[in-house]
């Protein structure tokens, strides 16, 4: 196609080469990724890095002309720009076992096996890079299968559909093209900036204006970045913004999928908060303190791992981030209680913070918390899985309670998140509700003005005794009419 259409031909392997000469341990991620290893903070920011260098080369090139680009997952690298014509090559298994064995010198077995390790390989990368399954046939515009055309063929069909004008470029697309690059290049040159270099940060551009919206833990990192990215020429103005609080979220183990969670980023982007995890191992509620204190020992009772048990990293050499294999898994199913999974999507949508783990009592974690960041909100998830799904309730109810007293923020369970915070279908029959309760409480009052104020200064004894009566029960009902109301309105126009 390259050849035909006289573009340029660029293949992943050259940009991951290119990407490691500039000093992003490509290595290190793939590692990180292909062995299920748990995604530090530190990794999570080379991560942003490497993405930015494939978007960033990527559209220099195609702003200079057109591109071919064949690799993992081109086809997401560009987002929001329609005219790129994605492609997905398949071939029959077969076929690829018989050039695995023909290229590799193996066995049909090995071959075998070995095709479906790559493809599960990819599948990870494209998970933890772009939150994506790989296999989505909606992220392709067409798929072409060699076992039915030549590569001639395929290349001739392709050529006549690439003229269409769905995948011509227009000055709007070449605009967002323009953007795009301007992004990458403002978070590369934070990142690769040794003063800023590991701050977390997502870029936006709209017509050379760009934002730059960072987590508050990095605020003396945010306020060099003006000077870091001056020299760059294309920026019109930039503006430099701070999430605006966090949200702590706790659980023993996580699913990204999870409905809850869905519903814990949506407020995250309401409210512009930074969502910090808490991962809760063996943790002991109060009455089970002392059957358990001879199994944990005073000086490890709150044991906190910052960036997910994994600063081994930090020690490697600067070796172009390739990891000795050691051949160690994960410690349980997965080993990694969905936290890589987790993390991962918030740094998808630009909410990740810390990341730690705590075991011990309750009283482990509340002491742990006291040194923490402000926060608006605690949510807790599944806790005290061993225990019976009565027990469960019950430990949890008590943790809520026990960290309500302590963090005095609101803390809440995640099955109650959308009720609370989030606006659906019952929250629409609350408010319509609410305020029918409203208009008649109203109408009633200032209809019977005459006879309520008439029953209220009765002067005979019985008549005061039902007034103060009436007024006892009927303030707090008024109270909860109009609050519930107003409550649902701040919520409709999120103003919380």
């Amino acid at each position: 196609m390259a050849s035909k259409l006289g573009f340029e031909c660029i293949a992943r392997e050259e940009l991951t080469d290119q990407a490691t000469l500039s000093g992003i341990p490509v290595g290190k991620l793939e590692t990180a990724v292909l062995k299920r290893r748990p995604i530090t903070e530190e990794l999570a920011v080379e991560m942003d890095r490497f993405k930015a260098f494939i978007t960033a080369s990527l559209c220099e090139r195609a702003l200079k002309g057109g591109i071919v680009y064949h690799g993992r997952t081109g086809h997401i690298a560009l987002p929001g720009l329609d005219h790129v014509f994605r492609i997905r090559a398949i071939a029959d298994m077969e076929d690829r076992i018989n050039m695995v064995m023909s290229r590799m010198h193996l066995s049909r077995k090995q071959a075998k096996k070995y095709i479906l390790e790559v493809d599960e390989d990819r599948r990870r990368w494209a998970r933890y890079m772009y939150n994506i399954n790989w296999d989505d046939p909606w992220l392709f515009d067409i798929t072409v299968n060699s076992a039915h055309m030549s590569v001639e063929n395929s290349a001739s069909a392709l050529l006549h559909m690439v003229q269409l004008p769905e995948f011509k470029a227009t000055p709007v697309l070449t605009q967002k093209m323009e953007d795009l690059l301007l992004e990458s290049r403002c978070r590369l040159a934070i990142g690769n900036d040794e003063r800023t270099h590991g701050a977390k940060v997502s870029v936006q551009s709209q017509k050379g204006n760009v934002t730059v919206t960072y987590l508050p833990s990095y605020g003396r990192q945010a306020e060099l970045i003006p000077s870091v990215l001056e020299s760059i020429k294309e920026i019109k103005s930039l503006i430099c913004t701070v999430a605006t609080t966090n949200i702590l979220y706790m659980q023993e183990r996580f699913n990204y999928e999870a409905e809850s969670f869905n519903h814990l980023i949506q407020i995250a982007e309401k409210w512009n908060a930074s969502v910090e995890i808490v991962r809760l191992a063996n943790l002991h509620t109060r009455g089970d303190i002392e059957t358990k204190e001879k199994e944990i020992p005073e000086k490890d009772e709150c044991l906190i791992r910052e960036n997910i048990e994994l600063m081994e990293y930090n020690k490697e050499e600067n070796d172009g981030g390739i990891l000795d294999d050691s051949g160690e898994t994960p410690e349980n199913d997965g080993g990694d209680y969905g936290l890589p999974d987790t993390l991962n999507k918030l740094i998808q949508v630009g909410r990740a913070g810390a990341v730690q783990t705590v075991q011990g009592s309750m009283q482990s974690l509340a002491n742990s918390l006291r040194t923490a960041r402000n926060y608006s909100l605690v949510v807790v998830g599944d806790v005290f899985l061993s225990q019976g799904s009565a027990a469960q309730k019950r430990m949890k109810r008590d943790l809520i309670s026990f960290l309500i007293d302590k963090v005095r923020v609101p803390v809440i369970g995640t099955e109650d998140l959308k009720e609370q915070y989030l606006f659906g279908p019952k929250q629409w029959i609350k408010i319509f509700l609410h305020a029918a309760l409203c208009l008649l409480l109203y109408y009633s009052i200032f209809t019977f003005q005459e006879p309520i104020l008439k029953f209220l200064t009765m002067g005979e004894m019985e008549f005061k005794i039902l007034a103060v009566i009436a007024v006892t029960v009927f303030s707090p009902l008024a109270a909860y009419i109009i609050s519930g109301f107003a409550q649902n309105l701040l919520k409709l126009i999120k103003l919380e």
